[in-house]
C-alpha cells in the first residue's frame, strides 16, 4: 500500500509541475512560441501584439564598432526571452532606412537593433562586420532591461542594398546565426554557397539599382549550402520600396524570423506551400522546412 501511495504522490507532483511550468513543452521541442496563434492579417500589420520600449545607442557607446543605433525590445517578461535581430541600411543611407523594421519586429516578439554605419559609404563587408558588432553589443553591453529579455543564442541579421550584401557576409562569417534576410541585396560577390544559415532573399521587379537578374536571383541560386532558403520577388517594387513599411515585405520578414529564430512551426503556413500573394511575381523555396 505504501508503494502505491508513493507512486500516486509522484504522479501528482509531476502534474502540478507541468501546470506550474507551461513553457517546458516548448523547451523540450526546441520551439520558442511567443505571442498568440498567428494570422495572415496579424503578420501583415505594421504592429504586432507586443508593446515595446526603445533605447538609443550613441556612436560613442558603440565604440567605433558601428555608428550607433536604436534598440527596440518587447515589454513582456512573462513568456521567456526573445530572439535578437540586427538591421543595417545600404550605401549612402542613414539608420532611418531600416527604422521601420524596429517597431514591426519588436511588436512581433524580437529584440531589434537598427544601426547607423560608421560611414555612409561603407562597403558590404564593412556593413556585415558592423551587423555582427551590433549583435555583440546587444548580448554583452546593452542595458540590463534589454539583456533580460534577449536570448543570446537566437540571433539573426537583415539589411537593405549594400546592407543586404552585409547580411550575406555576416551569415557566411557566423554560421551560428539562426536566420538572414537580405533585402534588395547588392554585392560584387554572387556565390554564397558557403552560407549554412536559413536565408530569405527579397528583390523587386522594378529595382534598377540592384536588378534581381544580376543580384537577388543569382545570390539565391548560389545558396546551395543553406539549411533553408527562399527567394521572394515583389511586383513593382523599386530599390527604395524596401526602406519603408510594406505589408508583404514585412510579412515575409516576420514569418521567416519566427520560423527559424523561434523555430515556431506555426509560421510554416506562410512560407510553405509557397505564398500566392498577387504582389509576388515569383517565390522559390526549399519547402518543406526541416
Amino acid at each position: 500500500m505504501r508503494s502505491v501511495f508513493h507512486r500516486l504522490a509522484a504522479l501528482l507532483a509531476l502534474s502540478v509541475a507541468a501546470v506550474l511550468a507551461p513553457g517546458v513543452s516548448h523547451a523540450a521541442t526546441g520551439s520558442y512560441e511567443r505571442g498568440p496563434a498567428p494570422t495572415l492579417s496579424g503578420i501583415r500589420a505594421a504592429l504586432g501584439p507586443f508593446s515595446f520600449s526603445t533605447v538609443t545607442v550613441t556612436a560613442a557607446q558603440a565604440g567605433g564598432a558601428f555608428g550607433g543605433g536604436t534598440i527596440y525590445y518587447p515589454d513582456d517578461t512573462s513568456q521567456g526571452t526573445f530572439g535578437g535581430v540586427a538591421a543595417v541600411p545600404g550605401y549612402q543611407s542613414a539608420e532611418k532606412a531600416v527604422a521601420w523594421l524596429g517597431p514591426r519586429l519588436a511588436s512581433q516578439g524580437f529584440v531589434v537593433i537598427t544601426i547607423a554605419t560608421n560611414n555612409l559609404t561603407d562597403q558590404p563587408t564593412a556593413r556585415g562586420k558592423q551587423l555582427l558588432a551590433a549583435l555583440d553589443y546587444l548580448t554583452g553591453q546593452s542595458p540590463a532591461a534589454v539583456r533580460q529579455r534577449l536570448d543570446p543564442n537566437r540571433l539573426a541579421v537583415t539589411g537593405h542594398s549594400m546592407g543586404g550584401g552585409g547580411t550575406l557576409y555576416a551569415a557566411w562569417t557566423r554560421p551560428s546565426l539562426k536566420a538572414a534576410i537580405p533585402l534588395a541585396p547588392w554585392h560584387t560577390i554572387k556565390n554564397w554557397s558557403g552560407i549554412s544559415v536559413p536565408t530569405l532573399v527579397q528583390g523587386g521587379t522594378q529595382d534598377t539599382t540592384a536588378p534581381v537578374g544580376t543580384y537577388a536571383q543569382p545570390i539565391y541560386q548560389s545558396l546551395t549550402g543553406a539549411r533553408e532558403r527562399a527567394y521572394a520577388e515583389i511586383a513593382d517594387a523599386a530599390h527604395g520600396t524596401f526602406v519603408r513599411e510594406n505589408p508583404l515585405i514585412g510579412e515575409l520578414e516576420v514569418a521567416w524570423l519566427k520560423r527559424f529564430v523561434d523555430d515556431d512551426t506555426r509560421y510554416e503556413q506562410f512560407l510553405c506551400p509557397a505564398p500566392t500573394d498577387p504582389e509576388l511575381t515569383e517565390y522559390r523555396d526549399s519547402c518543406p522546412s526541416s
